[in-house]
């Protein structure tokens, strides 16, 4: 069956989750094109977070020494399984991000992968949120696999957004994928707020296994999504 998103909310019982927009059916029709026949190729060298959670990374950073720059050394448990933490950065004095990654695996070529990030300041969650939509929105242009679903926590602040996403790579294979990221007010202290994401990213390489990894997105998809909507937040500090 191809896959197609659906528009379900994250079950929790005790916070209420809703929709705000759901999957669109031109990326719907897209998704079913490239699950019935894949002809085109690429890699996603890349995941789509940034500056202040929006920038397209096109190259993993080389290898360097991690520093835990927010007291969440890890590891981290989430759905079942243990992540390490693999690398971080401080891309500006206000923002920091931290990637994990299960054992065996790589930030270069992950299947899995946690993201925890901060960013100090004024932003705000629905701010965070509308930037990296408008990049996703943007990005239809050259990549029509590109899907989004967001719902909304309004008793806790909170955002959760899914999205799909696809490149091509200089060996003409496709890499797919799929993120759900949650935004949360942050409050590291008296003077210091703004926005924590705690996301998860799956990926698959190559046209078969992206073909395989899109027609099982529907089962594993809405579980990865309740697991992070019922997670606790990593206890992060700046």
């Amino acid at each position: 069956m191809p896959y197609s998103l659906p528009a379900n909310t994250p079950e929790q019982s005790q916070v209420k989750w809703e929709p705000v927009f759901r999957p669109e059916l031109r990326t719907n029709k897209e998704l079913e094109r490239f699950t019935d026949s894949i002809k085109i190729g690429t890699a996603l060298a890349a995941r789509l977070v940034a500056a202040c959670f929006v920038a397209i990374v096109i190259a993993m950073p080389a290898a360097a020494q991690v520093k835990d720059f927010l007291s969440v050394p890890g590891p981290l448990e989430f759905d079942g399984k243990s992540y390490g933490l693999a690398w971080s950065g401080q891309p500006t004095a206000n923002y920091v991000k931290q990637e994990y990654v299960p054992a065996g695996q790589k930030v270069e070529t992950y299947a899995q992968m946690l993201l925890v990030e901060v960013v100090t300041g004024e932003i705000k969650v629905m701010d965070a949120v509308r930037s990296q939509v408008d990049a996703l929105n943007k990005r239809k242009a050259s990549d029509p696999l590109v899907n989004i679903s967001l719902v909304e926590n309004k008793a806790t602040g909170e955002a959760l957004l899914d999205f799909i996403a696809s490149t091509k790579g200089a060996d003409g294979e496709y890499i797919v994928e799929w993120n759900a990221y949650r935004y949360a007010p942050y409050r590291g202290g008296a003077k210091t707020a703004g926005v924590l994401l705690y996301a998860v990213s799956h990926r698959a390489y190559g046209n078969q296994n992206a073909k395989t990894f899109l027609g099982g997105l529907k089962q594993f998809r809405q579980r990865q999504i309740n697991a992070l909507a019922k997670a606790d937040l990593p206890a992060a500090k700046r």
